[in-house]
């Protein structure tokens, strides 16, 4: 496979940023039992993974309206918002889960403009929670935030449903489906394991309490 969405998941997994253990899953911070583990921090150790990754952010604009100032959503959309918005030549600024809790206790660090058309960058979308909070803080401080843009999505209904409802575009280098297919081509799970992991990314909420 030779698509960058396919590259990308391709070297995720080569580094273990994303690891599948469809037989031995992972316990999330929520309880929940899940197959999949991402931590995309892990890519900025790797200078070639790294560049592929802000060259393919910033071939991605191009499905969003033309925005004036890029947003990375803290504290795993920082280092890839900033490398875009330096690639791009525009301001960068970022936005806390919650408020600093001394000095200004600003919520949103950076320049903001009045006005401002601002372009969101996360490096995972899971629920869709945490890029609706940095993009409402945003619209609160008068930016006109013109979408979201990630590396990866386990490709939820429910995070696709936070995006629609607020009609703000989304869109991402990678997700769970390439994800699998790669996997799958590159012998790194087989069929079998393949439709284990599609079964939790239909419910994963549930999927945990048949395991054996």
């Amino acid at each position: 496979m030779s698509t960058i969405a396919a590259q990308i998941a391709n070297k995720l997994l080569e580094i273990k940023a994303i690891k599948l253990q469809p037989n031995n899953p992972f316990t999330w911070a929520s309880g929940l039992k899940s197959p999949i583990y991402c931590d995309n921090r892990v890519l900025l150790s790797y200078p070639d993974i790294r560049n592929l990754v802000k060259n393919a952010l910033a071939d991605k604009i191009r499905v969003f309206k033309p925005f004036d100032v890029v947003a990375g959503v803290a504290t795993a959309g920082i280092a890839h918002g900033a490398l875009l918005a330096d690639i791009l030549e525009k301001p960068f600024i970022y936005v806390r889960s919650k408020p600093k809790g001394h000095g200004m206790q600003n919520l949103i660090e950076g320049r903001l403009p009045e006005n401002s058309k601002v372009l969101v960058v996360e490096d995972l979308i899971s629920t869709g929670k945490s890029s609706m909070a940095a993009c409402d803080a945003l619209i609160e401080a008068g930016a006109d935030v013109i979408g979201v843009l990630a590396i990866f999505t386990y490709g939820f209904e429910s995070a696709k449903k936070v995006f629609t409802d607020k009609a703000i575009p989304m869109d991402t280098l990678s997700n769970y489906r390439n994800l699998l297919d790669e996997a799958l081509y590159i012998n790194y799970i087989s069929e079998e394991e393949k439709s284990i992991l599609e079964s939790w990314n239909k419910d994963p909420k549930t999927w945990g309490e048949n395991l054996i």
